[in-house]
């Protein structure tokens, strides 16, 4: 689980908590680099611009740093040579940066994943699509924002669905990409789950797997 821009790894740590997710472990990993000038928090870009506009800092700024700690040291090291993780067993939930950073490395990542969750955070524009259609990630993904002031937008979503073979996308009917305000705007992310775990008690020979 990957918390926000400026955020740590607490608050994903109490909403892994609150699901309540069967026969699952949720790990909440922080961000690798501090946010700059005291300001407090983590962020999972390589460097730290504003935009001249808002003032705001920029979300799209480098993922090499966070793939290296999420691809190589958490999922590759730790989960699967260490814990036995088999690839399809293990899903990202990213919120803003830390969405943009979970489909970073999973673009990165040459096996199927179990999933990625992306609340408002679309492909890096560092990392280019195949046009052509080919080679695409066959890990599912669903992304999910508001109808207004989103990052996912139209464009956004073309260049995702260019890179991954199955992308689910989620409009809420409010503006902003802000984390799920209600029971209505947080099912499609447990139905994804529900879609998307594997029971440790093993899957029937005859079942086909949906989504």
């Amino acid at each position: 689980m990957l918390h926000g821009l400026g955020d740590t790894k607490e608050s994903f740590a109490k909403l892994a908590r609150q699901m309540q997710l069967p026969e699952t472990v949720c790990i909440s990993v922080q961000g690798p680099q501090p946010l700059p000038f005291g300001l407090g928090g983590f962020a999972w870009g390589d460097d730290f611009t504003f935009s001249e506009s808002s003032g705001t800092m920029d979300y799209d700024t480098g993922f090499e740093n966070s793939n290296r700690l999420i691809k190589e040291e958490i999922i590759e090291k730790a989960l699967m040579q260490s814990c036995g993780y088999k690839s399809r067993n293990i899903l990202l939930f990213g919120f803003g940066q830390g969405g943009m950073a979970a489909v970073a490395s999973t673009l990165a990542f040459k096996t199927e994943l179990g999933g990625v969750v992306s609340i408002g955070g679309p492909q890096p524009s560092s990392i280019s699509s195949h046009s052509d259609g080919t080679s695409k990630n066959t890990t599912a993904i669903i992304v999910l924002g508001g109808s207004s002031d989103t990052l996912i937008h139209q464009s956004a979503l073309t260049h995702l669905k260019k890179s991954f073979n199955h992308v689910e996308y989620v409009k809420w009917s409010r503006s902003g990409d802000s984390m799920p305000r209600s029971v209505e705007e947080m099912t499609p992310i447990m139905k994804f789950f529900a879609r998307r775990l594997q029971s440790r008690r093993g899957i029937p020979d005859d079942a086909t797997e949906l989504g």
